[in-house]
C-alpha cells in the first residue's frame, strides 16, 4: 500500500475554487532560469529561435520543440530524482533528471525561443508508479504532483487541437487519435522508458478521451488522475502553492539514492 506519510503536511491538493485564466509567460522563472549561460548555449546549440515566416511559424515551433524533446531524451539521463523544483540550470549540469526536471528542460527551452508555457497540476494515485518500485510498494507516495506543460502556438490549427492556441505536451508529436494508434501500445511505466520518452510514441491520455486498442497497455490513464488543480503559469507556481510530491524531510533522505537511480533500475 502507498503511504500518505511522505506528503508534505498542510497541503490540501484539491481544486477548491475556479481559478483564473492562466496565460502562461516567456519570462525566466527560479526553476526555468533560461537566462543562465548553461541554459542559453543550450537553446543556441538547438537552433530553437530561428525566424520563421509567418504561415509557417507555428509548425516551426512545433517541430523545434519536437527537436529539443529528442535532444534531452539522449543527453539528460532519466533518473529518479525527487527534487522538482531543481533549477534547468542545474539539471543540465548534472546531465540527469526526472521525468518533471526534464520536462522543466524542455519549458525553458520553449520560452527561450519566445514560445510561453503554462502547467496543468494533476494529482496522480501514488499506484501508478507501482511497476517501477515492485517490492517498494510502501514507501510510494499515496498522491504524486504532476507538472504537465502546455505551450502556447499561435496560428495553431483548432482542428484536432480543441485547447489551441495552448498545445499541452501530451500532443507534441500528434493529436491523441493518431498516437493512439501507433504500434507498440500504450505506456505502462514500467522498464527503462519512462514518461518523457514515452509521449513521443504514444498517447499519455489524462481525460479518458482517446480509443485506445483493446490489446497493450492502455493510453487512457484518465483512472490514475486523482484530482485536477487547474493551470498555472509556471510550474513554480504550482509547487509554491501545493508542495512538491514528498515533504521536505522525505526528500532530503531519497534524492543522495534515487536523485541518481537510473529509471527502470
Amino acid at each position: 500500500m502507498t503511504s500518505s506519510l511522505l506528503r508534505p503536511r498542510g497541503r490540501v491538493r484539491a481544486r477548491t475554487a475556479p481559478m483564473g485564466i492562466a496565460e502562461g509567460s516567456t519570462e525566466p522563472t527560479r526553476i526555468l532560469d533560461w537566462r543562465h549561460p548553461g541554459v542559453a548555449e543550450l537553446v543556441s546549440g538547438l537552433g530553437t529561435t530561428t525566424a520563421s515566416a509567418p504561415e509557417n511559424a507555428a509548425e516551426d515551433q512545433v517541430q523545434a520543440l519536437r527537436r529539443a524533446h529528442r535532444w534531452i531524451a539522449e543527453a539528460v539521463r532519466p533518473v529518479y530524482s525527487v527534487q522538482d523544483e531543481r533549477p534547468v540550470s542545474d539539471v543540465l549540469r548534472r546531465g540527469r533528471g526526472s521525468c518533471s526536471q526534464r520536462l522543466a528542460v524542455l519549458e525553458s527551452v520553449a520560452r527561450a525561443s519566445g514560445v510561453a508555457t503554462r502547467v496543468r497540476g494533476l494529482v496522480v494515485d501514488g499506484t501508478f508508479w507501482y511497476p517501477r518500485f515492485p517490492r517498494l510498494h510502501q514507501i510510494v507516495p499515496d498522491q504524486v504532483l504532476l507538472a504537465w506543460p502546455e505551450f502556447r502556438i499561435d496560428g495553431l490549427s483548432p482542428e484536432g487541437h480543441p485547447a489551441a492556441p495552448w498545445l499541452t505536451v501530451s500532443e507534441l508529436f500528434g493529436d491523441l487519435g493518431e498516437l493512439s494508434g501507433a504500434p507498440g501500445g500504450g505506456f505502462t511505466n514500467a522498464g527503462a522508458e519512462t514518461l518523457f520518452e514515452a509521449l513521443s510514441r504514444t498517447a499519455i491520455d489524462w481525460d479518458g478521451s482517446t480509443a485506445c486498442p483493446s490489446t497493450g497497455a492502455p493510453c487512457d490513464l484518465s483512472a490514475h488522475v486523482l484530482g485536477d488543480l487547474g493551470h498555472f503559469d509556471s510550474r513554480d507556481e504550482l509547487f509554491a502553492r501545493h508542495g512538491q510530491t514528498l515533504c521536505g524531510m522525505a526528500r532530503l533522505l531519497a534524492e543522495p539514492v534515487l536523485g541518481r537511480r537510473a529509471a527502470g533500475a
